[in-house]
Formats: C-alpha cells, sequence, structure tokens
C-alpha cells in the first residue's frame, strides 16, 4: 500500500507538462517549456538559496551591515564599555552619597539609635613626677 503511493508520487511529480507563452492578437507561440513538478519545485529551491545566499552577501560585505541594529564598530562597542564603567562607578557614588546623607539626617533629627557602652573604662594611673 505505502509502496503505491511511493510510486504515484514519484510518477506525479515527473509528469511533463507543457508551458506556452502566446502572443495574445495573434495566438502565436513565443515561448514552449517542458516543465514537470519536480523540475519546477528544483528551479524554485535554487532561485530561493541564490536570493538568500545573496541577500547575506549583500549585507555582510557592504556597510548595510551598520543598519542592523546590535551591530557596531569596535570604536563604538569600546566607547560604549567605557560609558557603562563611568556610569556604574557614578551610580556607585551616588549610592555612598545617599547614605552619608541618611546618616547625617539621622544624626541632626535625632532619630539614631543610641547604645550605651557598659564596659568600665580603666585609665592607667600615671605616676606624678617629683621634681
Amino acid at each position: 500500500m505505502a509502496n503505491t503511493e511511493i510510486n504515484n508520487t514519484l510518477s506525479r511529480l515527473r509528469n511533463s507538462y507543457r508551458l506556452v507563452v502566446m502572443n495574445d492578437d495573434t495566438y502565436e507561440e513565443v515561448v514552449t517549456f517542458r516543465l514537470s513538478r519536480l523540475s519546477v519545485y528544483i528551479g524554485l529551491s535554487t532561485v530561493f538559496v541564490l536570493l538568500v545566499g545573496l541577500t547575506i552577501a549583500l549585507i555582510s560585505f557592504s556597510p548595510l551591515k551598520y543598519y542592523i541594529p546590535g551591530y557596531g564598530t569596535r570604536e563604538s562597542r569600546s566607547a560604549l564599555q567605557v560609558l557603562k564603567i563611568r556610569t556604574d562607578s557614578l551610580e556607585q557614588a551616588l549610592r555612598y552619597q545617599d547614605q552619608y546623607l541618611d546618616g547625617v539626617k539621622k544624626v541632626l533629627t535625632g532619630n539614631t539609635p543610641m547604645k550605651l557602652d557598659t564596659i568600665p573604662a580603666v585609665v592607667p594611673k600615671t605616676e606624678a613626677s617629683s621634681d
């Protein structure tokens, strides 16, 4: 059963057809093509592969690649990296400044939790010198 379906499909792919281009006024045959479904499939696949290849070559070997988002020159990538580092250091400095200002505000408003030192301080006695 499956073998007959494969043979039937292959025979349909190999059946030949005639494509005739005619002049509409004189009904003269201008061009005649003998085609099969298989040859049309192979021809269209070849055209598709060639178009994709040409498009990729056009983009990769021309300045069009710089219009692709995320693609840039080495200089722009290194400049972007420097800007990222600078931005990170500025954000860190801003965080430290905010922490400092929060601490100053707490001290000025008296909202700091006071921890009393309950350990007695031992002060060494100094000997008085006699002159």
